[in-house]
C-alpha cells in the first residue's frame, strides 16, 4: 500500500488540477482516488512486482530486444486457449511483443473488426473469457511475452449498455454520447468536421429513429461516439481501464486518439483537451500500474504527432505508431525513388531520442496515401494523380508492378482510395506464385526481406504483422462472407495457414525463405547495441535516387544499412571510411561505392575501431 500512497502523493496535485479545470467536480475526483486505490489493491502480486521492475529499468522498451507481431486471435489460433498453445511458435518468431487485436465483445456483423466493444470487460464468447485472458497473460510473462491490447476510448457499440439505456430515452445515459434533437447542430459540426469513411459512412451523426435524436458518429453508424465533457464517462472509462491492466495487459493502445473531445466550429480532432485526457491516464496508470506502456493511435506525419508524447516533465504516450513513413516507404517501392522517404527519415532521426516508434509494413488496418504532397509538387507530383498511381501500382495495372490487392474506400467522385494486401502480396509473391516464375519470386522475395531489414534498421521497435514472417499472401475468401464481402481489409486478414507455416525450416520454400530470412534479421537486431533506440540515427546520401542508406551509432558501434529499391542493380556512391563487416554473409567489405543487388541490401558493421 506504501507504494500506491507515495505515487499518488508524487501525482495528486497535478492529477486534480487537471481533473477540475476539465470537469470542475471534487466528489467525482473523490471517486476516481477511491477506484484507484481499489484496482491497485486487486492488482495481483506478480504484477506489482512487474510494475517494480519497471520503476527501476524505466527504459526497458527501449532496447535492442523488443520485437512485436499483431494478429487477430481467431485468424491466428481459434481462441485465447489456441493462442496459448502457439507460444513455442511466437518465441521461435523472437517475438516478445504480442499485440492481440480487439477481442472485447462486439455484435455479430457490426463489430468493424471489433473495434464497436458493447462490453470492456467480457471476452467475445467465441474466443473464450476473462480467465482464459488472465492464464494467456501469466503464461506469456513467464517466457518474458509482453502483451498488448486495444482500448476502444472514443466510442461504444450501439449495443453497449450505456447506448441501450440512452435509446431508452434515459438522460443520464444520453448524456455520455452526443445527442440532439434538430438537424442545425449536427449540421453546423458537418461545416468543420473532416468525415472518415466518406464513401461507406458519409457524415459524422446518425438518426436514432425511435429516440428522434441524432447521435454523433464520426466512424460508423453502431459507434456511438462518447461524451468525455461528462466526467462519469471519462471516470467509467478509466476503470474499465484499470480493470484491463490487471488482466496482465503490458501495452495499452489507445485507439483514435485525436478523436476523443468533441467542441463545436471545431475540426474535433487534436484539441488541447485530449492531451489533459491523455496526461491523466499516464499518471494513473503511473499510480496504479506502472508497469504498462501506453500507445497512442495517431495518424499524422512524425513531426505532428510530437505532441502526444508530452514532455519530460508531463509525459503522455510512451509509444506511437509511425504512421506515415510506413506509406511513404510503399510510395518508395512503387516510384524506386527514395527521396521523400529520405526526407522523412531525417525528421523523425531529428526527435528526442526518448520518442519512441512503432515501425511496421503491414497492419489490420488499410493503406492510406496521405503523403507529403507539399514535397512532391516540388517535384512535379500531384496529389490526384499520384495517389491514382499508387492504387493503380499496387493492383497491378501501372508502372510495371508484380502487386496484387484491393482498394478499400474508393471514392468514385474524387478517385481518392485506400489500398489493402499482404505484404508478400504487395512484393510480388501472389502474382510469382501464380504464374509459377521461379525468377520472379526470387526477385519477390528479395525486396521483401529488405523491406524488413529497412524497417529493423529504422528507429524504434520493429512490429510484424501475423503471416508475414512466412509470406502469406491475400486470402480471397473473404468475398463468400456475407458479414465481410463489402470490407475488403479482410483481403489481408486471412486465417494463418498453419500447414505451410510447417514449411519454415525448409529454406527453399517460399515460407522458408522469409522466415529463416527475417529470422537472420531479428538476431543480428537483437545482438548488436547499435539497434536500441537511442543511438545516434542518420541518413546518407548515395548518388542514387534508388538506394537508401541508414546509419546506426551507439558506445563506438557503428553499423550502415544500404537498401536497393529498384528491380536493377545499383551503387551507392559512399566515401565512408574504415573497414566493414557486412553482417549477413559475415563478409568483410569497404564502404566505398557499393553495388547492391536488386532488391537487395547490406548491414554493414564497422570493424576498424574494434577493440
Amino acid at each position: 500500500m506504501q507504494d500506491f500512497l507515495k505515487r499518488l502523493e508524487h501525482h495528486h496535485d497535478e492529477l486534480r488540477w487537471l481533473y477540475m479545470e476539465l470537469y470542475g467536480n471534487d466528489s467525482m475526483f473523490a471517486e476516481l482516488c477511491d477506484k484507484m486505490k481499489t484496482f491497485y489493491l486487486e492488482r495481483n502480486a506478480e504484477l506489482k512486482s512487474r510494475d517494480k521492475e519497471r520503476e527501476r529499468k524505466p527504459d526497458w522498451y527501449k532496447q535492442n530486444d523488443l520485437l512485436g507481431m499483431m494478429f487477430y486471435i481467431d485468424n491466428f489460433a481459434g481462441t485465447i486457449k489456441g493462442v496459448e498453445s502457439r507460444l513455442d511458435y511466437i518465441e521461435e518468431c523472437r517475438v516478445n511483443y504480442l499485440h492481440l487485436m480487439p477481442f472485447l465483445d462486439t455484435p455479430e456483423g457490426r463489430s468493424d473488426g471489433g473495434y464497436a466493444v458493447s462490453d470492456f470487460r467480457k471476452v467475445q464468447e467465441r474466443l473464450g473469457s476473462m480467465e482464459d485472458l488472465d492464464q494467456l497473460t501469466k503464461a506469456c510473462h513467464k517466457r518474458g511475452i509482453n502483451v498488448c491490447m486495444d482500448f476502444v476510448m472514443n466510442h461504444t457499440s450501439e449495443d453497449h449498455e450505456w447506448a441501450r439505456k440512452a435509446r431508452q430515452g434515459d438522460g443520464e445515459y444520453m448524456s455520455r454520447y452526443f445527442f440532439f434533437n434538430n438537424a442545425e447542430e449536427p449540421a453546423e459540426y458537418e461545416k468543420t468536421v473532416p468525415q472518415v469513411f466518406p464513401t461507406t459512412a458519409p457524415g459524422n451523426f446518425t438518426w436514432v429513429a425511435e429516440l428522434g435524436h441524432y447521435v454523433m458518429t464520426s466512424f460508423y453508424p453502431y459507434q456511438w461516439d462518447l461524451n468525455y465533457r461528462n466526467s462519469r464517462v471519462f471516470n467509467e472509462m478509466i476503470y474499465n481501464f484499470l480493470f484491463l491492466a490487471n488482466r496482465g495487459i503490458d501495452i495499452i493502445r489507445i485507439d483514435a486518439v485525436p478523436y476523443i473531445w468533441k467542441e463545436l466550429h471545431t475540426k474535433c480532432r487534436n484539441l488541447p483537451q485530449v492531451h489533459t485526457i491523455v496526461r491523466m491516464m499516464r499518471m494513473i496508470s503511473e499510480i496504479v500500474c506502472p508497469g504498462i506502456l501506453l500507445l497512442g493511435e495517431v495518424v499524422m506525419e512524425p513531426e505532428k504527432v510530437v505532441p502526444y508524447f508530452g514532455t519530460t516533465e508531463k509525459p503522455e504516450c510512451h509509444m506511437l505508431y509511425n504512421v506515415t513513413t510506413m506509406a511513404t516507404t510503399w510510395h518508395t517501392v512503387a516510384t524506386r525513388d527514395i527521396r521523400l522517404l529520405k526526407r522523412q527519415l531525417d525528421i523523425v532521426n531529428s526527435l528526442p531520442k526518448d520518442y519512441v516508434f512503432l515501425n511496421y509494413l503491414r497492419c489490420h488496418d488499410d493503406i492510406g496515401w496521405g503523403l507529403d504532397y507539399e514535397s512532391l509538387s516540388s517535384e512535379g507530383i500531384g496529389e490526384v494523380s499520384h495517389k491514382q498511381y499508387l492504387n493503380d501500382y499496387f493492383q497491378g495495372y501501372a508502372g510495371q508492378s508484380n502487386s496484387r490487392g484491393e482498394l478499400y474506400n474508393a471514392d468514385p467522385v474524387t478517385g481518392d482510395a485506400r489500398f489493402c494486401g499482404t505484404t508478400a502480396s504487395m512484393c510480388g509473391v501472389e502474382k510469382a506464385g501464380f504464374e509459377q516464375d521461379q525468377t520472379a519470386m526470387e526477385r519477390a522475395l528479395r525486396l521483401d526481406i529488405m523491406l524488413h531489414a529497412y524497417m529493423f534498421m529504422q528507429s524504434g521497435i520493429p512490429v510484424l504483422y501475423s503471416g508475414d514472417e512466412i509470406g502469406q499472401v491475400n486470402d480471397y475468401s473473404y468475398k463468400n462472407n456475407p458479414a465481410k464481402a463489402a470490407d475488403s481489409r479482410y483481403i489481408h486478414r486471412g486465417a494463418m495457414n498453419w500447414k505451410l507455416a510447417q514449411r519454415r525450416k525448409e529454406k527453399d520454400t517460399v515460407e522458408g525463405a522469409v522466415f529463416q530470412g527475417l529470422h537472420q534479421l531479428e538476431e543480428i537486431r537483437q545482438s548488436e547495441k547499435a539497434f536500441v533506440s537511442t543511438a545516434d540515427t542518420w541518413t546518407i546520401d548515395t548518388g542514387d535516387a534508388s538506394v537508401l542508406c541508414i546509419g546506426r551509432y551507439y558506445e563506438g558501434e557503428k553499423i550502415i544499412g544500404l537498401f536497393n529499391f529498384s528491380e536493377f542493380d545499383k551503387t551507392a556512391w559512399l566515401k565512408e571510411e574504415g573497414e566493414y563487416m557486412e553482417l549477413i554473409s559475415e563478409k568483410k567489405m569497404k564502404a566505398v561505392n557499393v553495388t547492391i543487388p536488386a532488391y537487395g541490401f547490406y548491414y554493414l558493421k564497422e570493424i576498424s575501431v574494434q577493440k
